[in-house]
């Protein structure tokens, strides 16, 4: 039995997000998507809580569920990303972890001792601390042994982890002492599970797959699914502790990872080496050669996510990746050393329609044929992975069946993306996008 979850998001009070972020329709979402679990995301926020408490009621260990609404079948996880910004080893840091918590009291405690050590939890709901991971970790566990820090959007240059401008270069480094309790990481946007496979210290740790979305219909644009050992398990109830103890690989417990959703990592704000406002990109390979200097304002490059990984791999070029394609057309890639679940990478698909339609993803007509799809086949990961090509025609069109063709097969181009630029998606390579960088495009050796 499987559980597509997405366990990064953003309420109405975080910064730069949609005020449509709400409890109700982040659930009306998920059940449009095909979510099984959410994040509530923001539970420090003082009045975000307030409306957690007021409408959400627990339904099985640690998810909840909506008091008042039976209707809604998508349960909530309590988890919040954290950005940790202080000094290290002579380098200013800023980390953004995700916190999973097991209850609503354990979270009042947490917030409380945040509060105790003096960070403003009403400004954000992405609080902004000034403890670093290391004290993170030691706060959150001195509440209760039952939480989970995951770091997030491990390779994001400003904000992460492996960041190259105030990140570090290993988890030991980062958490130091409590590294051990770091059991997995959030692969983020701009990269994919095949890149982190290439990092030694991931190699026995978990990869979860997170849309971090900031609007309704960025959820799920990547997810962790995650299935039940027991095959023959019917109407099993998914509970806080069958989730973190499948990211923490235990083998007692009663659910794994069976395979995570991912965005095509090209299309990530940082997967290439660039600088926006000079309009000025390469790849890695020209990374290697030429550096990381501008050679328009002279100032280092923002270093994208795959050099990144190259740099701390020093494998490159990378194995070849291994793929299969199963009954349905769609590409999977595998782990050859096993350790690792498969993974599909795919294109949202209010953005194939209105490709398809040479129109914008906010438009009438594609927002009624996204609304159609997913009512007619049950949600859009039914759509993307498993509804028949020729039903999809039959229904839309066949020109947006062939999308969804192509996007399974991987047969699409991308624009990669770079310095808080995302990446541009080309389903049909014989039409012309507009996406304000063309210019580079001969320096990335792609033909537009």
């Amino acid at each position: 039995m499987e559980f597509v979850t997405d366990l990064h998001l953003h309420s109405k009070y975080s910064r730069a997000v949609s005020r449509e972020m709400n409890l109700y329709n982040m659930a009306l979402w998920g059940g449009k998507k095909g979510l099984d679990v959410l994040s509530t995301g923001d539970w420090t926020h003082p009045l975000w809580f307030r409306e957690i408490k007021q409408e959400l009621v627990e339904d099985t260990q640690g998810l909840y569920i909506f008091k008042n609404n039976k209707d809604f079948k998508t349960r909530f996880i309590l988890s919040i990303e954290i950005s940790s910004i202080y000094s290290q080893g002579g380098k200013v840091r800023r980390i953004h972890n995700l916190v999973f918590s097991p209850s609503m009291e354990v979270s009042e405690k947490i917030s409380a001792a945040l509060t105790k050590r003096g960070c403003n939890l009403s400004a954000d709901g992405r609080p902004i601390i000034g403890l670093s991971s290391i004290q993170l970790m030691e706060l959150i566990y001195s509440v209760d042994s039952n939480v989970l820090l995951v770091p997030c959007h491990a390779w994001t240059p400003w904000f992460a982890l492996y960041g190259s401008n105030s990140g570090f270069d290993s988890i030991d480094d980062c958490f130091g002492e409590y590294a051990n309790r770091i059991y997995g990481v959030e692969t983020g946007l701009s990269s994919d599970p095949y890149m982190n496979w290439q990092i030694k210290e991931l190699e026995n740790r978990s990869l979860i797959s997170t849309s971090d979305a900031h609007s309704l219909p960025k959820m799920g644009r990547e997810a962790t699914v995650f299935v039940t050992k027991d095959a023959s398990a019917k109407n099993y109830k998914i509970t806080y502790q069958d989730i973190i103890d499948a990211i923490k690989q235990n083998p007692k417990g009663k659910l794994k990872i069976e395979y995570t959703i991912e965005f095509y990592p090209e299309e990530g704000k940082y997967h290439y080496t660039g600088h926006r406002n000079c309009n000025f990109v390469q790849d890695p390979k020209t990374t290697r050669e030429n550096g990381n200097i501008c050679p328009v304002c002279h100032r280092p490059l923002t270093v994208g996510v795959m050099h990144r990984v190259e740099e701390l791999t020093k494998n490159s070029p990378f194995p070849e990746e291994v793929s299969k394609i199963n009954s349905n057309g769609v590409k999977w890639i595998i782990d050859p050393a096993k350790k690792h679940p498969p993974f599909v990478k795919l294109v949202p698909l209010n953005e194939i329609i209105a490709e398809s339609l040479h129109s914008t993803v906010s438009s009438q007509k594609v927002v009624a044929l996204y609304n159609k799809l997913c009512q007619k086949f049950g949600s859009e990961f039914q759509v993307l992975l498993k509804t028949s090509i020729s039903d999809i025609g039959n229904e839309v069109g066949q020109v947006i069946a062939e999308g969804v063709e192509k996007v399974r097969t991987g047969n699409i181009v991308i624009l990669p993306g770079f310095d808080g630029q995302y990446g541009v998606v080309k389903i049909w390579d014989d039409k012309k996008i507009t996406t304000g960088h063309e210019e580079n495009i001969n320096q990335l050796g792609l033909d537009f």
